[in-house]
C-alpha cells in the first residue's frame, strides 16, 4: 500500500478511524471526504504524516456526479489518481414499511446506494483508464437479513450489494476487483437495530459463536487485505464478516459466559 492512494467515502462513520489507521500504517496516501465542515483533522493528520502517508480531507457531495468528479481531479493534482475505493456510507434510522416516510426512504437511499452509484461510476472510469483498481463495499449483513426496524436501510444496502456485483462483473474486464465485507454486529448493534417484531438481537453478544463481537479494527483488517495484490483474485465476492452470528437459530444453546443465567428454550 506505501504510496497508494485510497479514497474513504465517509471519513465520519464508524469504521473511518480503524480504516484511516490501518491503511496509514503502511504508508497509504489517504482522501477523507467528510460531510461535517466543522470537524477537527489536527490530530489525525499528524499521525498520519508521522507513519509516513499524506492526508487530503475532501467536503463533496457524493450523491452529486458533478462534486465526485470536481473532488477528484482536485485529489489527483494533490495525491495522484485513487487506487483503491472503501465505500463505507451506512446512513440508519429506525422506519418499517409501514411507517417509512418517503423523505425519511429517499434520504437513506440518496445517502448509502446513490452515492454508492456515484462513486462506483465516477472511480470506475478513471480505474479503468489505467487498467486496475479495487474498489471495496462495506455493506452490512442486512443486504439480506431483514432488520426488522430499518427497512431502508436494509434496502439500501441490498441495492449496493447488486451494484457491487453489476461493478464486478463489468469492470473486471478492465482489471478491476469489487467486493462487499457485510458486516455483522458490532457492540450498541443491538440498540441501532432494536425491533418489535424481530428477537434477533437479544443476547445478540451470545449468539455469536466465539462469544466476542466484531470491532471497526476486524474490518480494517478485512478491507486491506481485499484491497492488496493478496487478493488479487477475489472479484465479485461477499464475505460475511460476523463471526458466525447468522448461523445461530437457537437461543437456549447460546455461548453464554459460565455463571450467567442460561436461557431455557
Amino acid at each position: 500500500m506505501k504510496r497508494k492512494v485510497v479514497f474513504i467515502a465517509d471519513a465520519d462513520s464508524w469504521s473511518a478511524e480503524a480504516l484511516i489507521a490501518r491503511f496509514s500504517q503502511d504508508g497509504a496516501n489517504l482522501i477523507l471526504n467528510s460531510s461535517r465542515e466543522d470537524k477537527e483533522w489536527d490530530n489525525m493528520i499528524v499521525s498520519c504524516t508521522a507513519a509516513g502517508s499524506n492526508l487530503l480531507v475532501t467536503h463533496a457531495d457524493l450523491s452529486s456526479s458533478g462534486d465526485i468528479s470536481t473532488m477528484l481531479d482536485q485529489a489527483e493534482k494533490l495525491l495522484g489518481p485513487v487506487d483503491v475505493m472503501i465505500h463505507n456510507c451506512c446512513a440508519i434510522s429506525p422506519a418499517s414499511v409501514e411507517s417509512c416516510e418517503e423523505t425519511e426512504f429517499v434520504e437513506i437511499m440518496r445517502k448509502n446506494a446513490k452515492s454508492a452509484f456515484f462513486c462506483t461510476q465516477a472511480l470506475g472510469k478513471r480505474m479503468a483508464a489505467r487498467g486496475f483498481g479495487s474498489m471495496i463495499f462495506v455493506s452490512s449483513i442486512h443486504n439480506e437479513k431483514p432488520t426488522g426496524s430499518s427497512f431502508a436501510y436494509s434496502a439500501s444496502q441490498g441495492s449496493v450489494k447488486m451494484l457491487a456485483h453489476e461493478a464486478a462483473l463489468f469492470l473486471g474486464r478492465s482489471g478491476i476487483r469489487v467486493n462487499v465485507i457485510e458486516m455483522g454486529p458490532v457492540e450498541g448493534s443491538d440498540t441501532t437495530f432494536q425491533s418489535p417484531v424481530s428477537g434477533l438481537y437479544d443476547d445478540y453478544r451470545y449468539k455469536v459463536p466465539g462469544g466476542k463481537l466484531g470491532t471497526a479494527k476486524d474490518l480494517a483488517e478485512l478491507a486491506f487485505f481485499l484491497a492488496g495484490e493478496e487478493a488479487g483474485y477475489l472479484n465479485g465476492a461477499d464475505i460475511r464478516l460476523d463471526g458466525g452470528f447468522l448461523l445461530h437459530y437457537m437461543d437456549h444453546r447460546m455461548n453464554k459466559p459460565a455463571g450467567e443465567e442460561t436461557r431455557t428454550p
